[in-house]
């Protein structure tokens, strides 16, 4: 392997800050997450788990690894330059740019060097040293390994404001075509045992998770069924979805890049099981398993079912209102609230309120009145739409 050696930390911070763009359960803002941020470094926004949203540094520990994920840029054979830091070394980093006010917080990952075991101990000490010489009461998110045990899980959370395990594919067929040395189960009993010792000492720390779509072949019904189940079973905060992007120099270098319509569909479907209550089993799939491109997948559900549209936007209660394609929880609140002073008779005073209103009339009724013409359900007949059972 031929390797460039690199010493400097402005090289260091270069390598393990650009190779951190591959790993996205620190951010949530698409595509545009995984750009530099122009004020330099790798610094970006991440949305806090009381939603607020700040820029934090996320940079690897190393970007040496022992294992072969085939999709993976830090994968071992991987020609380009490698780097390590100390755990004194990244703690002073991250510790300049937070004194210049530059970042607020942490999310700090790694390739396994050496073992999983030996990573996972240096990255806990960049955490404690934040923690305990420095005093750091910020964000930090710490990324554990795959293989590790209960006592450095129990470690890394009693440090971390936030911690993730990679489960990257679905089932463990899937998993098995993209990283062969992975075992799906181990990965899974990590985040179960998360979820226990949060019931069991009551700390108020979240764990999330991240799917590289469409490497393996999985299909969208598979990754939603998974991604129902961790939130339902596992309490998991958030998953995120990586559209899988071919990286030169890897077995997978020749596979066509995956959507990123495919990444925001599984988003916005992800939302509907976070915030809007949907179950598992109202999500409808083309014949090939997959949520359509053409359409979201609210709107498709709402397409699906003229026996509920339209509904008296007067008389909706608030899970009504926001089963409605272009209202959203916010405007939903504000329609509630404008109900208590007065009727809805004009569909102009939505905009205001937040609504998308194109995509709301066809399902909404004004004191009886309806605005726009009914949608036809074959809309779209090409698509052979299958349910989940």
């Amino acid at each position: 392997m031929s390797d460039m050696s690199l010493v400097g930390v402005d090289e260091k911070i270069t390598v393990l800050g650009k190779r951190a763009q591959f790993d996205l359960c620190g951010s949530c803002f698409g595509s545009e997450s995984r750009k530099r941020n122009s004020r330099g470094g790798w610094i970006y926004p991440v949305v806090l788990p009381d939603g607020r949203v700040m820029n934090v540094l996320k940079v690897l520990l190393s970007n040496r690894c022992i294992h072969n994920c085939l999709y993976c840029v830090n994968r071992v054979g991987h020609k380009g330059p490698r780097a390590s830091f100390r755990a004194e070394e990244l703690a002073q980093v991250f510790l300049a740019l937070y004194h210049q006010g530059r970042v607020r917080g942490l999310f700090l990952s790694s390739a396994v060097e050496r073992d999983s075991q030996w990573t996972m101990t240096e990255m806990i000490k960049v955490a404690e040293l934040l923690r305990k010489k420095y005093q750091f009461r910020g964000y930090i998110h710490l990324k554990i390994l795959p293989e590790v045990g209960a006592d450095f899980i129990e470690e890394a959370v009693c440090l971390a404001t936030r911690v993730s395990v990679n489960l990257e594919a679905p089932t463990p067929s899937t998993l098995n075509r993209i990283a062969p040395e992975k075992d799906f189960g181990t990965i899974w009993r990590q985040l179960e045992f998360l979820k226990t010792l949060r019931e069991k000492r009551k700390t108020s720390f979240d764990f999330t998770t991240q799917f590289v779509v469409g490497a393996g072949g999985e299909r969208d019904r598979e990754i939603m069924k998974t991604a129902f189940l961790l939130y339902r079973k596992v309490g998991l905060a958030r998953i995120y979805y990586s559209a899988f992007q071919p990286i030169s120099g890897t077995p997978l270098e020749d596979f066509p890049p995956v959507s990123t319509w495919r990444e925001h569909r599984l988003y916005q479907a992800d939302f509907l099981f976070r915030k809007y209550g949907f179950g598992f089993e109202e999500l409808l799939f083309d014949g090939k398993g997959n949520l359509p491109l053409s359409m979201d997948p609210k709107t498709t559900w709402a397409l699906q079912h003229p026996e509920f549209f339209p509904i008296e936007i007067n008389r909706a209660s608030f899970h009504e209102l926001i089963r409605v394609p272009g209202i959203g929880i916010v405007s939903a609140k504000r329609i509630l609230e404008v109900r208590r002073q007065s009727l809805l008779s004009d569909p102009k005073i939505l905009k205001g309120l937040g609504v998308r209103i194109e995509k709301a009339l066809p399902f909404l009724l004004f004191q009886g009145k309806r605005f726009s013409s009914p949608v036809q359900l074959s809309l779209f007949p090409q698509e052979p739409w299958v349910s989940n059972f």
